[in-house]
């Protein structure tokens, strides 16, 4: 009886061709790839305009500003307007700064140190009124500081806390308290319980759960809240303006209003106190985009 030998030597190529078929479908034409980069480019250059007649608004003078005949480009560039606006007599740029950054980081780290057990806790167990305290939170990021300044103003005054730092740090930590806890709520919530269970069987106490099991498998969502947080500390104006009095302890957004005058405005000086405030969020976003990008993204995909 005769035994015919499987033809295994067809099967290879035809896959082969297949897959090198599906590749070549799959691949976008170049005249698509220059439309992208295209809109790309054009959707960048919106954004970013702005910002580069700012910049060279921040090294004219005060003169080409005003100028009737005025040029998108300086005729003489001075960079020594970065030099100077820190020693003009509106106010002290340098101890503005030093406000802002103080403000801005402990207000973020007291929002993470009340959002993280908060978020935990909500997200894990089961309690009475829960769902009337995730409600209450969430209220709370509709009010704003603008529409609160005066009773703001009050409460601190009774509280001799008036024109210091904790005012402040503790006023944008109450405002930002509510997008925090919501958003780490949400990544807590991803996690599976049986997680947790194996971690306690293993003898880890709750502590030890979430700060080495949980913590780390949320870390996006904490970026995010981190990134939003200081952002937003940092821009913050309208409560700064009221509550704070002194020229030397107030935020660089208060600040900038120094050098708008009634009759004359110095606006190489606007142009260049802002580009000096966006500068630290820039590099901020640029340290953490791929976390940003994983937390903002976080559960789109199953």
């Amino acid at each position: 009886m005769a035994v015919t030998a499987p033809a295994f030597e067809t099967i290879g190529p035809p896959a082969a061709s297949a897959r090198k078929r599906r590749y070549t479908e799959d691949q976008v034409p170049i005249g698509k790839v220059l439309l992208r980069m295209l809109a790309g480019l054009i959707v960048l250059g919106i954004f970013i305009l702005p910002y580069t007649i700012m910049f060279f608004g921040s090294v004219k003078t005060k003169a080409q500003i005003r100028s009737v005949d005025p040029t998108y480009f300086p005729v003489e560039w001075h960079w020594e307007n970065y030099v100077n606006m820190w020693s003009t007599p509106e106010t002290p740029l340098v101890q503005n700064l030093i406000s802002t950054i103080v403000i801005s980081v402990f207000a973020t780290l007291l929002v993470l140190l009340v959002a993280m057990p908060a978020a935990y806790y909500t997200a894990r167990f089961q309690f009475p009124g829960r769902m009337v305290f995730l409600f209450l939170v969430i209220v709370t990021q509709m009010l704003q500081p603008a529409v609160l300044t005066s009773g703001l103003f009050r409460q601190f005054l009774a509280f001799d806390l008036i024109d210091t730092w904790a005012a402040m740090i503790l006023i944008n930590s109450a405002f930002n308290l509510s997008f925090a806890v919501w958003i780490m709520h949400s990544f807590f919530a991803g996690i599976p319980k049986e997680v947790d269970e194996a971690a306690q069987i293993d003898g880890a106490n709750r502590l030890t759960v979430l700060f080495k099991i949980s913590l780390p498998l949320v870390w996006p969502g904490i970026v995010t809240a981190i990134v939003f947080t200081f952002v937003a500390c940092w821009n913050e104006f309208a409560a700064s303006l009221v509550i704070l009095s002194t020229a030397g302890n107030q935020p660089l957004s208060v600040a900038l209003t120094k050098f708008v005058g009634q009759y004359e405005t110095s606006w190489h000086y606007v142009f260049g106190v802002s580009i000096v405030a966006i500068v630290p969020v820039v590099i901020l976003f640029m340290l953490i985009e791929k976390r940003l990008v994983g937390g903002l993204t976080a559960g789109s995909v199953k």
